[in-house]
């Protein structure tokens, strides 16, 4: 292993040798009383710890599956800032896909009234002032039906008076059960749930950042911006097929997000209010930053005017474009609109009638959203800042492939 990536990862490696048996500190009387309901009152607070830190280990990682740490950020609603002092509850099944109880730990659950558990294998992290969470379980099984991929519940319980709220399970991007219709009816709470593993040493390492209030019925969400484009900070880039006039897959309708899905990409997106001279300066800008960066950072533009739309004349028009600025890296792509359903970029909400929309992702969630984005200096240093921020050393790594 790197070791760079060794040494990155090793504070959380080490606390798995002190924490072993999770946060056991004196329980508060108030949170032993078990609902009745939790359809009407999730027992999130239920023998919860006094004290809660940033690193759990789950009572389940005893058992003979998977190990695997869960960690990421946690963010306030502007996408950006670090959210401290929030806490974040979970429970899941045993390896059998069961709601196990086990008296002997202290934060089992017994079955209510109403037969209704969440189990043994609960527990809780509390952020700090960078919004780091980092969780060590066991991968949970399936139901005995397989009536759903595995998955691990959270809730979260922001800072001050907002009520707590689920957000959307962690699943499996390796899981045979989350297929593509189970992927599309996710809602998007708190951003998307999806986990996608590195390996390291035996240990499965997920990375997931949480947005409070995102999609949030409950309107706790501000909305971020007076124009409606794309999907928001957190949720994922749905996959689409673009055509390829100009770059390394010049003639091809591939996938960006499905190819290039792992470390940072750009989608530079404008619909029908081109403005060519700012096009020419964003382009030279991103080429340069993804030659710099190399295998780190892939760039699409995509153009989607679905005025006088001629497919022969669009490519000989892209075509043309990247001649002349001679681009060595960006890939200058369109689709017919972005409403277009058979190359599916409808799926990501882009608003044509925008000056422009440039989303950043990274292992294919976005990371950040800019809209009508100037080509200054400003601007530039904006989307250097963000790519450099969140970088993460040790998931530089490979993805973790299905057996």
């Amino acid at each position: 292993m790197n070791r760079l990536i060794y040494y990155s990862l090793l504070p959380l490696l080490c606390s798995i040798s002190h924490n072993c048996t999770g946060q056991h500190p004196k329980m508060d009387v108030d949170k032993n009383l078990l609902s009745q309901d939790f359809d009407q009152s999730p027992p999130i607070y239920y023998k919860m710890p006094a004290q809660l830190l940033p690193t759990d280990t789950s009572p389940g990682y005893s058992q003979e599956g998977q190990k695997i740490l869960l960690t990421g950020k946690v963010y306030k609603r502007d996408g950006q800032t670090p959210a401290a002092n929030t806490i974040l509850y979970y429970y899941h099944t045993n390896i059998n896909g069961k709601y196990a109880t086990k008296p002997s730990e202290v934060s089992n659950m017994p079955k209510n009234k109403l037969g209704q558990t969440h189990g043994y294998i609960r527990g809780w992290v509390k952020t700090g002032k960078d919004g780091k969470y980092s969780i060590f379980t066991v991968m949970p099984g399936t139901y005995p039906n397989r009536s759903e991929p595995a998955h691990i519940h959270m809730y979260v319980k922001e800072e001050g008076e907002t009520p707590a709220y689920y957000i959307d399970d962690f699943v499996f991007d390796n899981d045979p059960l989350l297929t593509t219709s189970k992927r599309l009816k996710m809602e998007e709470r708190g951003g998307n749930g999806v986990i996608r593993f590195i390996e390291i040493n035996g240990l499965w390492v997920g990375e997931r950042n949480i947005f409070l209030g995102s999609n949030i019925e409950e309107n706790l969400m501000t909305p971020d911006s007076a124009f409606s484009t794309g999907n928001a900070i957190g949720e994922a880039i749905y996959s689409f097929t673009p055509y390829h006039a100009y770059g390394p897959d010049k003639g091809t309708e591939t996938c960006p997000i499905c190819k290039y899905g792992w470390y940072h990409g750009i989608l530079y997106f404008v619909g029908n209010r081109p403005n060519w001279s700012n096009i020419k300066k964003w382009l030279l800008f991103l080429d340069k930053e993804s030659i710099l960066r190399k295998e780190h950072l892939k760039v699409y533009f995509v153009y989607g005017n679905e005025r006088n739309y001629h497919k022969n004349e669009r490519i000989l028009q892209l075509e043309k474009l990247g001649n002349q600025l001679q681009l060595q890296s960006v890939a200058l792509t369109f689709v017919p609109s972005f409403s277009d359903t058979l190359s599916k970029i409808h799926l990501n909400r882009i608003n044509p009638d925008v000056n422009n929309t440039m989303i950043v992702y990274k292992r294919s969630i976005i990371i950040g959203k800019f809209i009508n984005l100037l080509p200054d200096q400003a601007n530039f240093n904006a989307i250097q800042e963000l790519l450099n921020k969140s970088s993460n050393q040790y998931f530089k790594l490979r993805p973790l492939r299905p057996k």
